[in-house]
Formats: C-alpha cells, structure tokens, sequence
C-alpha cells in the first residue's frame, strides 16, 4: 500500500464504513444499547474519596467525556462531540470545574439540580428540573448539586473528540489532589 493511502486510512472518521464491514456490522457499531452499558462509579472516584458528596457515576456512550477515563470501547467512537449520562445521588454533587476548550451542555433527564455558574467575581445560581437544558461555554466554572429527593439523571455532552481534562478553581482542595489516569 502506498504512503499515500497509509495516511488516508489513518485520517478516516470514525463513522467511516471499514473496508469489508456489512452494512448492518456497520450501523451496528454505531449503536450504543442501554443494555451493554455500566455505570461507572470509579470515573471520578478520586473527587468521592476526598468528600463522599462527590461520589457519582458516569455512563458513556460516544466517546469517553471530560472524566479523565482515556479509553473504553464499548462506546460509539467519537469525532467531534462526547455524549455520557450522569446520576448524581440525592445530595451529592459535581464540584466547581472549568472546560477551557469546550462547550459542555447538561439535559437533566429527570432529579432536581442547583446549578452555580461563576466567572470571575460574577456568579449565577438557577434550579434545573426535568427536560431543562444549560449549554455552559468553555471558560465558566459550573458545578451541579442534586438538591432533591431522589437520584438525578443527566446527560452531558462535551463539544469535542477528546476534550481537555478539566479544572478546579485554585482554592479548591480538589485542585491539588493528583489523579490517577483510567
């Protein structure tokens, strides 16, 4: 094969049909069943061992999100955006995190979040309930407390491949804990 082709086949979306691959072996690897999907409750266990408020669970379907995990492949490859669920136990909560590089939206599926947005010195609170939907920019701190009764259940998209690990604010005592990579 030549240098040429070498390069073509290795710049070739993920959605690209493989040479060989059946129409229905195609359009069956871009499906993601909720049956061979697992929470994973260890993506962010780092955050949960600090403060068990932290604790909560992950399942990805395209690509493998802003968690930290770098591979898993039972998900529908990404190309350019992430797509996870998250539940969020009653009383728990995501921690103050920024994107540099990406748009992150949350579509609450059903449960009752807070949502904190800050910038700066500016800071924006609002309640999100089922079917509501925030598209965060890239640059903005976020952080999701479940405020209600029972599990929350969200889906997070992240508008890139494989975006950045995301951050936390200096002053937070996350922001020094070393994770270990997934």
């Amino acid at each position: 094969m030549s240098e040429v082709a070498d390069k073509s086949i290795q710049n070739e979306p993920s959605w690209a049909r493989p040479e060989g691959a059946s129409f229905e072996d195609w359009i069956n690897s871009r499906i993601a069943r909720f049956s061979t999907r697992n929470y994973d409750w260890d993506a962010l266990k780092f955050q949960a061992d600090y403060d068990p408020k932290y604790r909560r669970a992950q399942m990805r379907y395209v690509g493998t999100g802003g968690t930290g995990v770098s591979t898993d492949n039972n998900t529908v490859p990404s190309e350019h955006f992430t797509f996870s669920t998250m539940v969020i136990p009653a009383g728990h909560e995501g921690p103050p995190h920024i994107h540099v590089d990406v748009e992150e939206v949350f579509f609450v599926i059903r449960g009752k979040l807070k949502l904190v947005i800050t910038q700066g010195d500016q800071r924006y609170e609002t309640i999100l309930t089922d079917r509501d939907l925030v598209s965060v920019p890239p640059g903005v701190y976020r952080e999701e407390i479940n405020i209600g009764d029972e599990d929350a259940l969200m889906c997070v998209m992240l508008g890139a491949k494989k975006p950045v690990t995301p951050t936390y604010p200096e002053d937070h005592p996350l922001a020094h804990i070393k994770r270990t990579p997934k």
